[in-house]
C-alpha cells in the first residue's frame, strides 16, 4: 500500500529570499515556509541541485553594491545586507518590501504525490523543474510541468534542463523562423555557448563563436567549433569578418549587452555582404542583419558605430516570451530533445557547489555574481555544508 501524502510531507521548507527595503538596501535571508497540502495533480520535490544562472542574479542581488555587505545572524541562518546604488529604488519600486523567492530551475526527487495517477506515477523519480523558488529544500509543483529525467540521470546532471538547453534550441528556432541560415554567438565558452556549438554541429547550422581568451577558444575547438574568434586579439575584426563571410551568418545573439561588440558584429556582417561584388550603394547592402541582446554581462551603454548600412535590426530576446510563441508540439519536441541529450549535447558543468547558507557567504556571492565564463555555481539546498 502506498504511504499517504501526510506521512511523507514535511511541514516546512527552508527557502532563500531576496528583499529590497524602503531604506535602499538589499537583504538576503533564509526563512521557513510552510508547505501546503498537495492537490491531486501536485508533487513534492526534494530539491537536490539548482544552478545559479545569470538570469537568477538580477532578482537575487538587485544590483546591490556587494563590496559593502554586512552579515548578521548565525552560520546556518545568515542575514546579508548590502546598499543599493543611488536611484535604484526608482527602478525597483515594484518589489520594495516584498520578500521574493529565487531560483529559476533545479532538479530533485519526488518524495510525495497527490492522488491523481499522473502525480502518483512520479513518486521516487528524479525530475527537473522550472518556474521559480528553486533555492529551497522542497518545492510543490504540478506534475505536468516537470521533466522526468531518464533513468540513471542524477539531479545534478538534470539541474540545468530548462534555461540553457531551451535557450540554445530557441536561438536556432528563431534563426529559422526569421529566414537566416547562420548564427553569431558571444560569451560562447559558457555552458550555454558549448551547448550551442554542439547543437549547431548536429543541426548543420554555421556558427561563429566569439570568446575573450585563447583558452576559451581552444575549449570550443576541442568540442568541434570551426569558426572561433577571440576578441582579445589584435586580429579580431579581420578574423570576425572572415568567419562571418565563410558562414554567411546574418543573425547574432549577444550576452554582453554593453560596449561595441554588437556594432562590430553588424559591421562584419555588412563587410561579408558587400564582398559578393554587387553594385555599390551609399545605403549599404540589402542583406538584412539581425542582432539580439539576451544578456547584460557588460552594464555599460551599447555603442553603435553606424557603418553597416540600413538593412539591420537590434532587439532584445528572452527565453520566456519566446516559449510563449511556440505551439505545444514544438515545446514537447524541445523537452524530449533535452532529456535525451542531458549527458551529451546539453550537458552542464559546475566549478563549485554551495549550500543555501553558503550562498550568503560574501566571498561566495561575490564570485558567482561575477558571471565569469567557466565559473558556474550549483546550489545543493539539502546540504549541511557551508
Amino acid at each position: 500500500m502506498r504511504p499517504t501524502v501526510t506521512e511523507l510531507l514535511p511541514t516546512s521548507s527552508l527557502e532563500l529570499r531576496s528583499l529590497v527595503t524602503e531604506q535602499g538596501t538589499l537583504q538576503l535571508s533564509l526563512i521557513d515556509v510552510r508547505l501546503p497540502p498537495l492537490k491531486p495533480g501536485e508533487i513534492l520535490v526534494r530539491v537536490e541541485a539548482a544552478p545559479i544562472n545569470p538570469s537568477d542574479l538580477g532578482l537575487l542581488l538587485a544590483g546591490a553594491e556587494l563590496a559593502a555587505t554586512s552579515v548578521e545572524g548565525t552560520s546556518d541562518r545568515p542575514v546579508v545586507t548590502a546598499p543599493l546604488p543611488n536611484g535604484a529604488l526608482r527602478v525597483l519600486s515594484g518589489r520594495v518590501g516584498k520578500s521574493l523567492p529565487v531560483g529559476n530551475e533545479g532538479a530533485g526527487t519526488v518524495v510525495a504525490a497527490g492522488s491523481s495517477p499522473e502525480a502518483e506515477a512520479l513518486l521516487g523519480r528524479t525530475v527537473a523543474v522550472a518556474g521559480g523558488s528553486m533555492y529551497a529544500q522542497y518545492r510543490v509543483v504540478n506534475a505536468s510541468s516537470c521533466l522526468v529525467l531518464p533513468q540513471g540521470t542524477s539531479a545534478k546532471e538534470g539541474a540545468s534542463s530548462f534555461v540553457n538547453p531551451l535557450t540554445a534550441l530557441g536561438m536556432v528556432e528563431t534563426m529559422r523562423r526569421e529566414g537566416h541560415s547562420g548564427l553569431v554567438h558571444t560569451a560562447a565558452a559558457s555552458n550555454l555557448g558549448q551547448m550551442l556549438v554542439k547543437l549547431c554541429l548536429e543541426e548543420d547550422v554555421p556558427l561563429v563563436a566569439i570568446v575573450r581568451k585563447p583558452e576559451q577558444a581552444e575549449l570550443l575547438r576541442s568540442i568541434g567549433a570551426v569558426h572561433v574568434c577571440d576578441s582579445s586579439l589584435p586580429s579580431f575584426m579581420g578574423d570576425l569578418i572572415a568567419a562571418v563571410t565563410a558562414t554567411s551568418a546574418t543573425m547574432g545573439f549577444d550576452a554582453t549587452g554593453g560596449g561595441k561588440l554588437v556594432s562590430q558584429i553588424l559591421t562584419a556582417m555588412e563587410a561579408a555582404a558587400t564582398t559578393s561584388g554587387r553594385e555599390y550603394s551609399r545605403y549599404g547592402s540589402t542583406v538584412h542583419k539581425q542582432m539580439y541582446i539576451y544578456g547584460g554581462l557588460d552594464p555599460s551603454p551599447t555603442i553603435l558605430t553606424r557603418n553597416f548600412g540600413f538593412a539591420w535590426s537590434l532587439g532584445g530576446w528572452l527565453l520566456t516570451p519566446f516559449l510563449g510563441t511556440i505551439d505545444p508540439d514544438t515545446f514537447s519536441r524541445f523537452r524530449s530533445r533535452v532529456a535525451a541529450g542531458l549527458k551529451t549535447t546539453f550537458a552542464s558543468s559546475y566549478t563549485s557547489e554551495v549550500s543555501l547558507a553558503g550562498m550568503l557567504d560574501p566571498l561566495a556571492f561575490r564570485r558567482y555574481a561575477k558571471q565569469a565564463t567557466g565559473e558556474k555555481y550549483l546550489v545543493v539546498p539539502n546540504s549541511d555544508e557551508q
